[in-house]
């Protein structure tokens, strides 16, 4: 078992330097830096070109925006080891600073999302796969279908529309209007918590809906396998049977999904943190993609990486505790 530990530890870490190499050249690839979109702006406020052109030269030489690429790489990953994120050229404040702002709401509304998604496609799918082709069944693949074909972004719209129609009032942002600058206490806390259920229903409807649909069909391939109607024929209560050999197994490929669950959640979460103005890390990718803020695109990108690297550990570990095949890997 340590064997697998360590070998997963040391994929990650391989796979985390990758990530910051990728995530570089995604930020590297479109036509020009943020001096072009500065020098632009400035245009399009009626600044002369040549002045223009001539702030954009000298920010470019300020940020070391005219160095070839490996050179902007190599200093940038130094200052990531080092714990230095850089500066947005846009917000002119340190990127650590602006992230770490979002990233505490980021991973309350991911954690919240992915909580409801567990909490509602686990005994669902179950449900389904052991009453299939009931009424229940069908209506749950209906209901399921629908969380897949609607986007996550007309949904929140959609909420927020009734919500405004039937009771007049919004369902956007995690805190009421008096807490949202106020001091961190209790009756803050609570606020938020009043607020999680919108957010994270938006967020987790299709993936719930996708993983109910991986349980039930895993499911119900177990069912039908030869260990489980000997087990009923020794006496086995149904619910003893279900409960502790098939849903175990079944719940490999589900427990599998943690790795692209938790990036998805905080990616998908852009057009919905737009929409519901939540203080997400979404809408900061968005604008710094769209002003070629290097330092705090590239960050934010680096970090849905590492989150999948993160979730693809986690999902490693629950194999490990729900597969005992895994755990006595190599003996």
């Amino acid at each position: 078992m340590l064997g697998y530990v360590g070998r997963r530890l040391l994929m990650a870490l391989v796979t985390t330097w990758a990530i910051t190499v990728i995530s570089f050249a995604i930020i590297e690839l479109p036509p020009g830096d943020f001096a072009t979109y500065y020098v632009s702006q400035l245009q399009a406020t009626g600044v002369q070109a040549t002045e223009a052109y001539a702030l954009g030269a000298s920010l470019r030489e300020e940020f070391g925006l005219d160095q070839p690429v490996y050179v902007k790489y190599f200093k940038w990953l130094g200052r990531i080891v080092r714990g230095n994120f850089g500066w947005s050229m846009d917000w002119q404040r340190p990127v650590i600073d602006l992230i770490g702002e979002r990233l505490l709401m980021t991973v309350v509304v991911t954690m919240a999302a992915v909580v409801f998604t567990w909490v509602v496609a686990l005994p669902i799918g179950i449900y389904s796969a052991v009453r299939q082709y009931s009424p229940e069944d069908h209506a749950f693949t209906f209901v399921g279908f629908i969380g897949l074909a609607i986007p996550d972004f007309l949904l929140a719209l959609a909420l927020m529309y009734f919500t405004w129609f039937w009771f007049g009032g919004s369902i956007g942002g995690l805190f009421s209007p008096d807490f949202v600058e106020a001091p961190w206490s209790l009756l803050r806390v609570w606020d938020l918590i009043k607020h999680l259920p919108i957010p994270a229903i938006v967020l987790g409807t299709a993936g719930t809906a996708g993983l109910i649909r991986i349980l039930r069909a895993n499911l119900l391939d177990e069912l039908r396998k030869p260990y489980v109607v000997t087990a009923r024929a020794k006496g086995v209560t149904e619910a003893r049977l279900i409960l502790r050999y098939p849903v175990r197994v079944a719940l490999n490929p589900f427990a599998s999904t943690i790795g692209y669950l938790l990036p998805a959640i905080v990616s998908g979460s852009i057009i919905v943190s737009i929409v519901l103005s939540l203080p997400t890390v979404g809408p900061l990718l968005l604008r710094a993609l769209l002003g070629q803020d290097f330092f705090l695109a590239a960050t934010i990108i680096m970090m849905l990486g590492f989150l999948t690297v993160i979730g693809t550990l986690i999902s490693d570990f629950v194999l490990m505790f729900i597969d005992p095949r895994i755990r006595m890997e190599g003996r």
